[in-house]
């Protein structure tokens, strides 16, 4: 048996010579994050926003900031995307007199703490800032706000739609194509968009809009096995003390009560549909008294053998009863490390 993360030489597929993936087999995925970037960069710079209107003059400058992961995945020609990224924008005021004469000029941010493909129908959170707090200030802001931002809202659900399309692998799809199978191929589109859709339901977030000193965190993990096998081991306490090597007690009804890693983590159950969806409240012992985070954790398989686990924590409190503001990260790093890459290497799930 070959080591955890190297892979059994036996059951690897070899790239062929000719760089070909016959009938597009293996699972391909395609990194997007500066696709993302240049994309997002030209669709939001340089947009005027007023020109003269009130004598005001708005426009944005340049994409600051984007952070996060893109990437599309590609399996049989079906394609999957999956991103979750933040942004800053810069963008420029000025408002003149009826001279037209300059009376100020400042600077100000856009900021989108939240795009993800989860959330792909609905428009993202948009924050407008403006350094100038004054009377003309606080104009160019709202003016930034009531006109910039469904601009800005437009030019990303452009970026949304070019990610549903396969962003820059839908140019490789269409390269490697053979000749006749356009009409196969728009069938297989029309199935896995149909496929995404459903996705979406059923992995559509917990409201993102979290209350000061609360955060959320968003995973996506690929196994090689059915969904219902990864969900019965999410709901099996026996299991979990194998792969956790701790004490584990898990109520497999709606309203019982879960504990996790020797009593560290306990929560209830409140939603469970066998093989498609996990919801709990869920909490630290180390968090202040009566916080509770939410869980959900959506199962897809998009083939047979082939799960994507989508998990959303909300309500995650920043410090814990101590001052110590490590908790989202902890939690996170807990999430990967701790579960669900031990459960690939326990159960060898690996992809």
């Amino acid at each position: 048996m070959a080591k955890y993360g190297e892979g059994d030489k036996r059951w690897i597929v070899e790239d062929r010579p000719d760089g070909a993936n016959v009938h597009n087999w293996h699972w391909a995925e395609k990194n997007c994050l500066e696709w993302s970037r240049t994309l997002l960069s030209k669709l939001l710079s340089e947009l005027t926003i007023l020109d003269g209107e009130g004598n005001l003059y708005i426009k944005t400058k340049t994409l600051e900031k984007l952070e996060g992961e893109a990437y599309v995945n590609v399996r049989k020609g079906k394609i999957i995307p999956g991103y979750e990224i933040a942004l800053t924008l810069s963008w420029e005021g000025e408002a003149k007199d009826p001279d037209g004469k300059s009376v100020i000029k400042c600077d100000g941010t856009v900021e989108i703490p939240y795009i993800a493909d989860e959330n792909a129908d609905e428009d993202p959170e948009v924050k407008i800032l403006v350094k100038d707090e004054g009377p003309l200030g606080k104009r160019l802001k709202e003016a930034m706000v009531a006109k910039g931002k469904p601009m800005i809202l437009e030019k990303v659900r452009v970026y949304v739609q070019s990610m549903a399309k396969g962003g820059p692998a839908k140019d490789e799809l269409e390269v490697k194509k053979a000749p006749g199978s356009a009409a196969k191929s728009s069938v297989s589109s029309a199935a896995a968009a149909s496929n995404i859709g459903a996705q979406k339901e059923v992995k559509k977030a917990v409201k993102k809009e979290e209350k000061k000193g609360f955060k959320t965190i968003t995973l996506t993990e690929k196994f090689s096995c059915r969904a219902k096998d990864m969900f019965e081991i999410m709901m099996d306490e026996n299991r979990w003390k194998g792969f956790t090597q701790s004490n584990a007690k898990i109520s497999k009804e709606v309203g019982g009560e879960i504990s996790i890693f020797d009593g560290s983590v306990t929560g209830v159950n409140m939603e469970l549909v066998e093989g498609k969806l996990i919801v709990q409240k869920w909490r630290f012992g180390s968090w202040p008294d009566g916080v509770n985070s939410t869980v959900r954790i959506a199962f897809d398989e998009p083939e047979p053998g082939l799960t994507v686990i989508k998990l959303t924590q909300t309500g995650i409190p920043e410090e814990d009863r101590y001052g110590n503001a490590t908790v989202v990260e902890n939690t996170e790093r807990g999430w990967r490390d701790l579960i669900f890459h031990k459960i690939r290497a326990v159960f060898g799930f690996g992809i």
